[in-house]
């Protein structure tokens, strides 16, 4: 037996088919082999076509059965992660009225900013556990306000896994784990947040069923199943976004156990049993997917919308396309702890939480056309995002969420040496790496979903640390001093 786990991100959608009795990984693929556009009409504006993203799964679901000669009758379920924060609209026939919003897209949050005020930071604090910020909802309130032509034709909002989900089985459904990061869940109720549906004007019709997180929440059509060479009647058992799935797939659900990611944004999100928030609303906290109202399980969320963008862009730009990634890492490795005063606020990548929804841009500060050059450059662009990373984990810890070791998939920026060293050093935390990715975590999702996995212990048969990383505690003093005069640019 298989399950199929999808990962629908920014960049690409990824499959991955995972042998149920093993927890073995025989096949992935992802799509484009190019990253995906992200279309700017306008400067903040960041869109996406979700027709690009079904299209992409299609040929990553094709690809996988293809590389294994799997027979589509012997995947037995399906779980979806997803870029969190998007909104997807739709009519009554799932046609998409308009471009994806995607998690990055800055133009709601004036909108977020406002219901918060006037609704109250007291009362959105205490139910939503965040202000409304740029999120789903203030994203659908503005599409309200400045396209009303479109909203009056919608029958259902969805998030980009609702939307993939839909596609595959045609019922539209969605997880209060995925409306609790749309700004759309009363916590102290366990339901929608009717009072900002009523402030925004919403018919409360425009939210989707809501299903759990591990059930079965439809099964794939004829014509669904034939675009990804599946069996019709496969179910989908699993969805959640891709940072509480990227916890998930650590095996990230207790208290205290902290996961990370660094891909084109970069994510630290700790589990608490306590339905706690930050008052300026710059980490996030979001239902975990392990919650239930008997043992509850909040994931606080830092995010840094400016992490391996940065990394490509320098890349791509600077170096024009001629170098790899692990050539960039040598060529960092040249530069000094603190890249010789030169500093990097790697903020441009839309508004960024952490920050109180400004919008700083990317900036180098201190460049001495004597003394700094290419490995300065990179290094300090590396360092910048680790400093980012820590500036959040240190309001994570006001809200009561620890760190003692961070667990993260091998991949993406934690393939740098340099990035790895700096976030163990800077923090103190063990960092543990797994072979795991998020559309592994979506089959084991899927797994438990069915019922094919009993428990967590099944789930996460095979999965395993490939490298650990201990700080080094002599260094600390040098990374935390290159720390401070970051942080002094930071605040000014």
């Amino acid at each position: 037996m298989y399950l199929l786990g999808f990962d629908v991100g920014s960049s690409s959608v990824k499959a991955c088919l995972l042998e149920v009795e093993t927890g073995a990984v025989v096949a992935s693929a992802f799509f484009p082999e190019s990253e995906m556009p992200i279309d700017a009409p306008l400067p903040g504006y960041a869109e996406q076509n979700p027709d690009a993203w079904w299209k992409n799964a299609c040929l990553a679901s094709k690809t996988v059965l293809s590389k294994t000669g799997v027979k589509p009758e012997d995947v037995k379920a399906i779980g979806i992660s997803y870029q969190m924060h998007g909104l997807v609209i739709v009519d009554q026939d799932l046609n998409v009225l308009r471009p994806s919003i995607i998690w990055c897209d800055s133009r709601a949050v004036s909108y977020g900013e406002k219901a918060f005020e006037t609704v109250g930071r007291t009362k959105s604090l205490q139910h939503l556990l965040n202000s409304p910020g740029n999120f789903t909802a203030a994203k659908l309130a503005w599409v309200k306000e400045n396209e009303p032509a479109i909203y009056n034709k919608i029958h259902k909002f969805m998030l980009p896994g609702d939307y993939l989900a839909a596609r595959m089985t045609g019922e539209i459904v969605t997880t209060p784990s995925g409306l609790s990061e749309g700004i759309l869940w009363d916590f102290q109720n366990e339901k929608p947040a009717d009072f900002l549906l009523d402030y925004f004007g919403f018919d409360p019709s425009l939210i989707a069923d809501i299903k759990p997180t591990f059930s079965v929440q439809g099964e794939l059509t004829s014509k669904a199943a034939s675009d990804l060479g599946l069996a019709t009647g496969t179910p989908v058992t699993y969805r959640a976004g891709d940072q509480p799935n990227n916890a998930f797939s650590l095996n990230v659900l207790e208290p205290n156990e902290i996961a990370a990611t660094a891909g084109t944004s970069g994510v630290v999100y700790g589990v608490s049993d306590q339905a706690k928030y930050d008052p300026q609303s710059r980490v996030n906290t979001f239902l975990h997917v392990s919650h239930t109202p008997e043992a509850p399980r909040y994931g606080v969320l830092l995010c840094i919308n400016g992490t391996g963008i940065l990394n490509s862009w320098l890349r791509n730009h600077l170096l024009r396309g001629t170098v790899g990634y692990a050539e960039m890492n040598d060529l960092a490795a040249h530069a000094p702890v603190g890249a010789d005063g030169l500093l990097c606020l790697p903020f441009g990548n839309g508004a960024e939480r952490v920050l109180e929804n400004r919008d700083l841009g990317a900036s180098f500060h201190g460049l001495q056309l004597t003394r700094h050059s290419l490995p300065h450059w990179i290094r300090a662009a590396q360092e910048g995002i680790v400093f980012s990373f820590y500036y959040g984990i240190q309001v994570m810890e006001q809200v009561g969420v620890g760190l003692k070791t961070i667990r993260a998939g091998e991949a993406n920026m934690f393939l740098s040496p340099l990035f790895r060293d700096t976030l163990a050093n800077l923090t103190g935390a063990e960092i543990q790496l797994f072979n795991t990715d998020g559309a592994q975590g979506a089959a084991r999702g899927a797994g438990l979903g069915l019922g094919i996995y009993k428990n967590r212990q099944e789930a996460f048969t095979g999965l395993k640390v490939t490298r650990t990383i201990e700080p080094d505690m002599r260094a600390q003093e040098a990374y935390r001093d290159a720390y401070e005069k970051w942080r002094n640019v930071l605040v000014g």
